[in-house]
């Protein structure tokens, strides 16, 4: 069957059955060539879509699975050895009384390094919420936990260690921008600013991105309190201290320094051990701060790497401390260290 398509200068024969235009009109030869119309160009983009999502769907289980082995390799059961000394360690009593029976989200995903120590700030997060009854723990390793109706369960989502965080779908990083700005709190602990190189908008949150760690995990490195009256520092009585563990310095073009962040520990330069370290000589190294980020508040400590960190009562009193200032329990003063007056740090010690 052949039908006519009219214009105002001439008809054109269509070939009805097959769709397609014949060119040109009228051809005197004998192999007319035929011009189909182009597919839908929603139908084009369909299918791009579905292989974009196929295609993520099959790196993102590439991933878990790849998490999953080395997991089973690295964390291998507690023995009361290990667990004995963090019991000892914990504090007993929280420093305020949660206003409601709270709940948070450990996330403890690596893309990256897989720290040693995963498993003792799991152990010791969860025995320090069932001791003081602070807050109750869940623990996550999977990417699925970041979705709207799932977090608004929590009070607080708490990184520990996780290395190289890429959120497999937008949704994923919106709701967890969401959670935080809307009111909510997070916690980091030492990795937890090693994340996010294809999330800006997450990496400025923690306050501050991984750029090397100088002071390595088997020194012993001295701490100063920047401000030594301020609640989330209690846990030092006022006196700066040494402390082995790794300690980390930020890329300058990532780290949102003190113009927003409230400093509470930071590295003793006045220390030669730790200062002869710098090549480009003595600079601030902040190692916990505070933060408020929209509606919700911040606390990111880079203690945290080696395992018997978390056995230490001082070290778990500060987590503690900062994890229910997230929460939004205990009141503590965010405002900038730059926009406060100066207060006189308090340094560490001689070494003996």
């Amino acid at each position: 069957m052949v039908a006519r398509l009219s214009t105002n200068q001439q008809s054109f024969p269509t070939v009805a059955s097959r769709g397609c235009l014949t060119w040109p009109p009228q051809s005197p030869t004998p192999f007319p060539m035929a011009i189909c119309p182009m597919k839908p160009i929603h139908t084009l983009l369909s299918l791009f879509v579905l292989a974009t999502v196929t295609s993520a769907a099959t790196v993102s289980q590439a991933q878990d699975d790849k998490w999953q082995q080395q997991k089973a390799e690295r964390f291998k059961p507690f023995t009361a050895a290990q667990t004995d000394p963090i019991d000892a360690a914990v504090p007993k009593q929280a420093t305020a009384k949660p206003q409601r029976e709270r709940r948070v989200l450990v996330f403890y995903r690596c893309e990256g390094f897989i720290h040693g120590s995963i498993p003792y700030a799991n152990y010791a997060l969860q025995k320090m919420g069932e001791t003081t009854g602070a807050f109750k723990v869940d623990l996550a390793d999977t990417y699925d936990v970041f979705n709207r109706e799932n977090l608004e369960k929590y009070d607080c989502i708490i990184l520990n260690n996780t290395t190289g965080m890429v959120f497999p779908e937008a949704s994923q990083q919106i709701a967890f921008l969401d959670f935080i700005n809307g009111g909510k709190g997070l916690m980091g602990i030492h990795a937890a600013s090693d994340n996010f190189g294809r999330h800006p908008e997450c990496r400025a949150i923690v306050g501050g991105e991984f750029g090397g760690h100088p002071w390595n995990a088997g020194g012993n490195w001295a701490f100063k309190l920047d401000d030594p009256d301020h609640v989330l520092n209690a846990a030092f009585e006022g006196k700066g201290f040494w402390h082995t563990d790794e300690i980390y310095q930020y890329k300058n073009e990532t780290y949102v320094g003190p113009k927003v962040l409230r400093l509470l520990v930071s590295l003793d330069m006045g220390q030669e051990e730790v200062s002869k370290l710098i090549k480009d000589g003595p600079r601030e190294v902040p190692v916990s701060w505070l933060r408020k980020a929209g509606d919700g508040r911040v606390f990111y400590t880079n203690f945290g790497h080696r395992e018997d960190t978390f056995q230490k009562t001082p070290i778990l009193r500060h987590m503690l401390d900062g994890i229910q200032y997230a929460i939004g329990d205990l009141e503590a003063d965010a405002t900038p260290t730059a926009d406060v007056p100066k207060v006189q740090p308090a340094l560490s010690p001689a070494k003996s």
